[in-house]
């Protein structure tokens, strides 16, 4: 019993430094799916960087589909290609699943391509394209906690 819990202090001592070097995100988007039926929805954003330059993104909104009340829900892992910049806009690719319920119940994969406005500062835009449950486009805004090292004048 004592080597288990030794383990998990240590285990414990381990993560609290490295969660704190992580970009965490929350954030709003709307997202417009075109298909057979089509599906605009607005909600929620959430993201963690486990390094630099990959992002696991989680969104979960709520709109219409068909007239009918519907709901979509993604988790996603993102590929950046300048994550650091403070400049400029930053493109990414991604892919991941998505689950939609209301006038249709299906799971779809999901490929996007993306820009965010300065990708290595605390907040900016995001514009997205891809296919996924049919043509996939989403826009949205993200406020970012970004570790310690990365902070200066954004």
């Amino acid at each position: 019993m004592f080597v288990w819990r030794s383990l998990l202090v240590l285990a414990a001592g381990a993560v609290a430094p490295a969660a704190a070097q992580q970009v965490r995100e929350v954030g709003i988007q709307a997202l417009f799916t075109a298909s057979d039926p089509g599906l605009g929805a607005v909600g929620m954003y959430a993201a963690i960087r486990p390094s630099t330059r990959a992002r696991i993104a989680a969104t979960l909104g709520a709109g219409v589909s068909d007239g009918k009340a519907a709901g979509r829900g993604e988790l996603l892992v993102h590929f950046l290609l300048n994550p650091t910049s403070r400049g400029h806009a930053g493109a990414y690719v991604g892919g991941g699943i998505a689950g939609v319920v209301g006038a249709v119940d299906r799971g779809y994969a999901v490929l996007i391509l993306g820009i965010e406005e300065r990708p290595g500062a605390w907040r900016g835009w995001a514009f997205e394209a891809g296919v996924g449950g049919g043509v996939r486009i989403a826009v949205g805004y993200r406020w970012r906690h970004l570790p310690q090292s990365w902070r200066g004048t954004t």
